[in-house]
């Protein structure tokens, strides 16, 4: 008995080692600190108000690809659709107005992301090819419904996820709050419902969920629905950031949001991660180009830092699987 205790103490602390979780964690803490010494401006709350502003949209997008990912798929559509949600809205409530402008943006974005999980579970085809080419068909139609033309927007309800306010002697914005309770309410029905436990169920181990009873291509379905409308609160955020409807903006989402993803220790393979590892990785590239910013790194060399990452992250991935399957 005298041998029992020291070693499942070691065991577990070996399992907090191995968590994905507490590798994101420790590189969050890592690069506060490093950038903290390089420069005194970093650590004042304007600054850490600032990154959070600017993570918001890729942010929100992000906890739609965790979904995905949890899956086994990829969406590299999800910041088309959003972008293609800025002009929606933006035309719509100039004729119809703002209320019913996000009820029609929310029926498009929720319509794309239908058809992707449908061409994916009726026809069967990989995710990687149906999202690569709604993403090439989106960003040409977006740019011909907006004439490549820019919308500004003024509206008090579109721009009201950029609306700041003082919590204390911190300021934030309401398109923080959002993205925050997008990351509550997707991180409670990923682990306190039967629908979570599907998604995992489906992306860890396909055969064994279909044996289980549980109806795979319904819940793949469901998880791209829901990434549309996720991506739908990412417009509106994106219209309170800038209020302006550009059908340029944010051509690198798709790979930024996976970037958060990975980085935050969810599997590309699916079933293993969650949208608190997707937080701390959006909240790890904002700190890293926060960060190189205020260094004067150029724009240039934070992307190779940031592909850097990517990739560190991928191969840690593969070298956990290796070994939990020994």
């Amino acid at each position: 008995m005298a041998n029992i205790t020291p070693k499942t103490t070691r065991r577990g602390f070996g399992s907090i080692l191995q968590s994905p979780l507490f590798g994101s964690t420790v590189a969050l803490l890592v690069a506060i600190i490093v950038f903290s010494i390089l420069s005194p401006r970093f650590l004042t709350p304007g600054n850490f108000s600032l990154i959070l502003q600017q993570s918001v949209v890729i942010g929100i997008l992000a906890v739609a690809q965790t979904l995905i990912i949890l899956t086994a798929g990829i969406d590299l559509s999800i910041g088309a659709i959003a972008v293609l949600g800025t002009i929606v809205l933006a035309q719509a409530s100039g004729a119809v107005g703002p209320v019913v402008g996000l009820l029609i943006t929310l029926l498009v974005c929720v319509a794309f992301g239908a058809l992707n999980g449908g061409l994916v579970t009726v026809l069967r085809l990989p995710p990687f090819i149906v999202t690569l080419g709604a993403f090439t068909a989106i960003v040409a139609g977006t740019r011909l419904l907006a004439g490549s033309q820019t919308f500004p927007v003024s509206d008090p309800l579109l721009v009201l996820l950029g609306t700041s306010f003082k919590l204390g002697s911190f300021t934030t914005t309401y398109g923080v709050i959002a993205m925050l309770l997008v990351y509550v309410v997707i991180g409670y029905a990923l682990t306190q419902t039967a629908w979570g436990k599907h998604v995992y169920a489906v992306g860890g181990n396909p055969l064994a969920a279909r044996l289980s009873g549980v109806k795979s291509d319904r819940t793949i379905f469901t998880v791209y629905v829901v990434a549309g409308v996720i991506a739908m609160i990412a417009a509106w955020a994106a219209l309170g950031r800038i209020p302006n409807a550009d059908p340029n903006a944010y051509q690198n989402a798709n790979l930024e949001t996976i970037t958060a993803v990975v980085i935050g220790g969810t599997s590309l393979f699916g079933g293993r991660g969650g949208v608190l590892g997707t937080l701390i990785g959006t909240l790890i590239v904002g700190v890293l180009r926060n960060g190189l910013t205020l260094a004067g790194v150029d724009n240039l060399y934070q992307n190779i830092a940031t592909g850097i990452l990517v990739v560190v992250a991928v191969a840690a991935d593969q070298f956990m699987r290796r070994k939990t399957a020994r």
